[in-house]
């Protein structure tokens, strides 16, 4: 038997696996398709993605640095406001090739990573859990003392564990424009309804374009507006849900969900690539497999963690609904040189971004 069994190799998923093995746990991981694709997760992440990989993988991974982004209340043809630091406030990396690093970094630990493995099932018991797997070789059920949900906004180990679903879902979509751009800033826009659309210069990997909104059938409709506003015609397309709001639990009698499948994300971007890895460690740390009351610590770790920040997020985002008026004007007196990070809101209220308002007020 084994201890967990891991479903999802992202890069929750593959974060997990890799702590658990190091802790000598038996660690058996199944993902539905090849590693990475289909692509469904913007490639636009802090500088803390490099404490997570390999430093011999950041060269493959890194495509461009980030130095700040231009917020609009308008479309590309507004000139938008400039927030900025004097280092790299982000990269934009090689999304699928970071899910294969963290996938191989898990492998190298110990754990056993099988792609092109679905989850079909999942039955929790008073001593087990029995996942059923179909695979290249057909039909199999495996056990373990714990399964670990890493398998995204629509999870089936939530569903069959009859875990809490987030508060909400936006649909995501992304396209690609393979012409290169070297530009240090990204652009922001703040007119779409209930959250926002966004241009990512990739150096020589092109330009990435995205936007997310409430479901609906208009969507498709809403991201060819935007790319035609640019002028651009996107080579491909890719789309998925984006879960915000964590549900009251996230752990069962023996199972547990990590990133995406628990909405360990932030409320004003939809981003959870650093998040899901930070609750990711705290789940390899606090659980015992032996154990189910350990779930517990691990509900209260990643909580401790991230519910402020993800709170903060929540008041942030509800700044996008603000009268175009007030936020021109809020835009307008907070731009220029900030000193906050980009997965922390709480750094709003930061000695540092107090020190940059104050010297900026002074000029």
């Amino acid at each position: 038997m084994y201890d967990f069994i891991v479903v999802g190799a992202g890069p929750a998923g593959s974060r997990f696996a890799r702590g658990a093995a190091e802790r000598d746990r038996d660690v058996l991981v199944f993902e539905q398709g090849e590693i990475g694709r289909p692509l469904a997760c913007s490639g636009h992440v802090s500088t803390d993605i490099w404490d997570y990989v390999p430093d011999s993988a950041h060269d493959e991974l890194f495509q461009n640095e980030i130095y700040g982004a231009r917020f609009h209340v308008g479309g590309p043809e507004t000139d938008g406001e400039a927030f900025y630091k004097h280092e790299s406030i982000s990269n934009a990396i090689d999304r699928v090739g970071l899910d294969k690093t963290l996938a191989r970094t898990a492998v190298e630990a110990g754990a056993d990573v099988r792609d092109h493995h679905t989850v079909t099932a999942v039955r929790e018991r008073h001593d087990h859990v029995a996942v059923v797997v179909k695979g290249p070789s057909g039909t199999e059920t495996h056990k373990a003392r714990m399964v670990v949900g890493c398998d995204g906004p629509r999870s089936r180990v939530r569903s069959e564990c009859d875990l809490p679903q987030p508060g909400e879902f936006l649909h995501g979509v992304l396209g690609f424009d393979s012409t290169p751009d070297h530009q240090d800033f990204v652009d922001v826009h703040l007119s779409v309804p209930k959250f926002f659309a966004w241009r990512i210069p990739r150096g020589d990997a092109g330009v990435e374009y995205g936007l997310a909104v409430a479901p609906s059938a208009s969507v498709p409709d809403r991201f060819s507006a935007f790319c035609d506003a640019y002028g651009v015609d996107v080579s491909h397309r890719c789309s998925g849900a984006i879960p915000i709001g964590p549900p009251r639990r996230v752990t069962g009698r023996r199972s547990l969900l990590i990133g995406d499948a628990a909405a360990q994300t932030k409320p004003f971007t939809g981003g959870g690539i650093l998040y899901g890895m930070r609750a990711a460690d705290h789940a390899a740390r606090e659980i015992d497999p032996e154990q189910p009351g350990t779930l517990g610590d691990y509900e209260r770790a990643w909580r401790d963690d991230l519910s402020n920040e993800i709170r903060l997020g929540h008041w942030v985002r509800r700044a996008y609904s603000l009268p175009t008026p007030i936020q021109s004007l809020g835009l307008q007196a907070l731009s220029g040189e900030i000193g906050v990070h980009m997965d922390r809101p709480s750094t709003l209220f930061s000695r540092e971004q107090m020190r940059t308002l104050l010297s900026q007020s002074n000029r």
